[in-house]
């Protein structure tokens, strides 16, 4: 059977570099966006068009999910994958960090749904899946606004999977726990780093890799149309929060 368009955003580096690595190998044709180009076209992965795009340009966005369905025909799956995270303490982080985080963690989010929804309405098919985190279930200190962002993310899923589902359209969130990718660099304190790290030592949460949960969310597609995982929360199995 041939394989059909995967959009992964957030291609870069991990989650999404390793995703498109699982897709590539089995054969689907891929979308690949981030900010840094030179990454992903250093994967080197075949038919794969690589894009450098902000996901909080809708129009940016949208018209190059076209140009990929030109080449590959219609999206059957879009992770919405690309986030940044900016740890502070509400009373005192810069406001702009906490624009950046929603401008891409949840409009970058929504503006990819509705680029892909309407043509999966009109086929009765198509996949979904919005990568959100632990943080959008529970508190956590310094995470005020990316709890904010990621609650956002798990609010919009649910209610588009209520919308979708009647057309066959699965919508599928995953919430990672930690796990040791580039996502904590984004963060300016570098004593909020170090507190993440050595919370990450001190329980033994470190074991988890960005493939394990690249393989969850590639199982979770792999899936029959009409079996649908709302919702994965992953984590290491020492975490304890």
């Amino acid at each position: 059977m041939e394989k059909k368009l995967v959009v992964i955003t957030g291609a870069s580096s991990g989650f999404g570099k390793e995703l498109a690595k699982e897709f590539a190998q089995s054969g689907h044709p891929l979308l690949l966006l981030a900010r840094r180009l030179e990454k992903m076209e250093a994967l080197n992965l075949p038919n794969t068009l690589c894009r450098s795009v902000d996901v909080s340009d809708k129009d940016a966005f949208e018209n190059t999910i076209r140009e990929a369905e030109s080449v590959y025909g219609k999206t059957d799956l879009l992770i919405n994958n690309a986030g940044v995270m900016l740890l502070g303490d509400l009373a005192t982080q810069d406001p702009n960090e906490w624009k950046r985080m929603l401008d891409i963690n949840v409009l970058g989010v929504m503006n990819g749904m509705q680029a892909v929804m309407t043509d999966m309405k009109e086929r009765q098919s198509g996949t979904i899946i919005n990568v959100s985190s632990i943080a959008g279930i529970l508190p956590f200190h310094n995470h005020a606004a990316y709890c904010a962002s990621k609650y956002a993310v798990r609010g919009v899923t649910q209610t588009a999977r209520l919308e979708l589902s009647p057309f066959n359209v699965r919508v599928i969130s995953v919430e990672p726990g930690a796990v040791a990718t580039e996502l904590l660099g984004h963060t300016t304190s570098d004593d909020i780093i170090g507190g993440y790290k050595q919370w990450m030592q001190n329980t033994g949460a470190n074991r988890i890799k960005a493939i394990d949960v690249a393989r969850t969310i590639k199982f979770a597609y792999d899936l029959p149309q009409g079996v649908l995982l709302r919702e994965l929360i992953i984590s290491d199995t020492k975490q304890d929060a």
